[in-house]
């Protein structure tokens, strides 16, 4: 019978691409496998898919997708959490006979030696456990995420109140201590549903087969150690560890526009252009957008930005509906693109941000600390500013300013803005300062660790070689 390992990502783009490219890494490694990769329908406006997954169908026929029946949350559900990772959990919890009946249909004619799953796919660890089959948990984030995800269960039993009513900096193993208000929002509130899920997920992930995490270990050393060693889960059990990355997705979903980015870079000078993109879900509102395009005029700096329709409010920071498409002259200030055009370009939703990347006249790259970014940016040893929006990014702008160092804060004012002035300084001080200097000679040091770490023999080559070779021994 052939092996087969399948992969379940929670619908979103950002994770669906990460186990993709996990399977196109196991395949490498055992070109025997077939891959199956089960998708459901979104529970909000996470970003489209179907170009990707045609894409990658069209180009590793080893990789199989399975389609599951659209599943709606029922209508009496209701939640008073405003995270919307509570419906998410919530949709894929009721997948679980699709999961089951999928399952059992792969292994008529494979031998499954695992299923691999999302966090937020939880629910489906039951039932691997019922037909058998090993479960192991992919980590789309990085080890100073995983490490604070794990010690969630011991945070919870050691004091009484939620972590938006701490008062100091969060203390957990292997990492710089974390201001509560940098923790992902859905953990701060502990009586919030959208907690009980990340609790839940936490505590299941103590009973898989193994963590598969996109990482390396030259980029988080401390923090993987500290889940090693079993810091993490004090008195429990710390499943084996298997950091594979960095993985990074060469393609994207082009909407036509990449040739014009790549055309324009082209004519600029090595190093000059500041890269600002903000992921498939970041948004801004138009007062924020206007700050930043006054911070940019005033720095000098020559910059290409990639704009999304705003928001309504003043803070959303996650796009989880459709915007309207707005002509970007009524977005920002009047005059800006004519007076900006010899030394900017402004792209509207969307640029190939691997090839803009790794383009030799980019010199930084203002991100919102997505992971899949955040690595993007590594490999290609561009140094960041760091402007996390949601999600795990506040962890993982502690990481890059504090840890690694391959990163500047960006910061916001008391309003929840972040000022033109305060745009304008961190460019100049990216691109022109001695500090700028140095996080640019470390995120290029960064670089050649992850190749290296990719390579035959190097600590995630050894660690992919790891896990497959588990599979023999069941």
């Amino acid at each position: 019978m052939k092996e087969a390992v399948v992969l379940y990502p929670s619908p979103a783009i950002g994770h669906l691409i990460s186990m993709v490219e996990l399977g196109k890494l196991l395949l490498a490694q055992r070109p025997s496998l077939s891959i199956h990769i089960l998708i459901t329908n979104q529970a909000y406006d996470a970003g489209s898919t179907t170009a990707y997954i045609a894409s990658v169908s069209a180009t590793v026929p080893s990789i199989v997708f399975h389609f599951f029946p659209a599943t709606t949350l029922p209508p009496d559900f209701s939640t008073a959490s405003p995270h919307h990772e509570t419906l998410a959990f919530e949709l894929l919890r009721l997948n679980n006979p699709n999961v089951h009946r999928t399952l059992t249909s792969i292994s008529e004619n494979h031998v499954v030696h695992g299923l691999v799953i999302d966090f937020f796919c939880a629910p489906a660890l039951a039932v691997a456990h019922e037909l058998h089959i090993p479960c192991y948990y992919f980590f789309t984030s990085g080890a100073c995420f995983l490490n604070f995800f794990l010690y969630v269960p011991t945070l919870h039993d050691k004091f009484a109140k939620s972590v938006k009513d701490f008062d100091d900096p969060i203390d957990v193993p292997g990492t710089p201590p974390i201001p509560p208000s940098y923790v992902a929002k859905p953990l701060q509130d502990r009586y919030d549903e959208a907690y009980k899920g990340f609790l839940d997920s936490s505590l299941k992930m103590q009973t898989s087969a193994g963590i598969i995490v996109n990482t390396f270990e030259k980029l988080e050393p401390r923090a993987i150690r500290a889940i090693v060693d079993g810091e993490c889960v004090p008195g429990g059990p710390t499943p084996p560890l298997y950091c594979i990355g960095p993985l990074i997705s060469s393609k994207g979903d082009d909407d036509g526009g990449s040739q014009e980015c790549l055309t324009w870079l082209d004519s600029q000078p090595r190093g000059s252009v500041v890269f600002l993109c903000f992921g498939s879900l970041g948004v801004f509102s138009v007062e924020q957008l206007k700050e930043i395009a006054m911070g940019l005029e005033r720095s000098g700096r020559r910059f290409l930005w990639v704009v999304r329709s705003p928001t309504k409010g003043k803070n959303q920071e996650a796009a989880t509906s459709t915007t309207p498409d707005l002509d970007l002259g009524s977005l920002l200030p009047e005059g800006f693109l004519e007076r900006t055009k010899e030394r900017g370009l402004v792209v509207k939703k969307w640029a190939p941000q691997v090839a803009v990347l790794s383009h030799p006249s980019v010199g930084g790259f203002v991100t919102h600390c997505g992971w899949n970014s955040v690595l993007e940016a590594v490999c290609a040893g561009v140094p960041m500013l760091a402007w996390p929006l949601y999600a795990e990014q506040g962890h993982n702008r502690v990481l890059l300013v504090h840890e690694t160092k391959i990163a500047l804060p960006v910061d916001e004012s008391e309003d929840g803005l972040v000022s033109s002035e305060e745009v304008e300084k961190r460019v100049r001080e990216l691109m022109e300062s001695e500090e700028g200097k140095m996080v640019r000679e470390r995120a290029l040091a960064m670089k050649e660790e992850a190749k290296a770490a990719l390579s035959p023999g190097g600590s995630s080559w050894l660690a992919l070689a790891r896990l497959t070779e588990s599979w023999k021994r069941q």
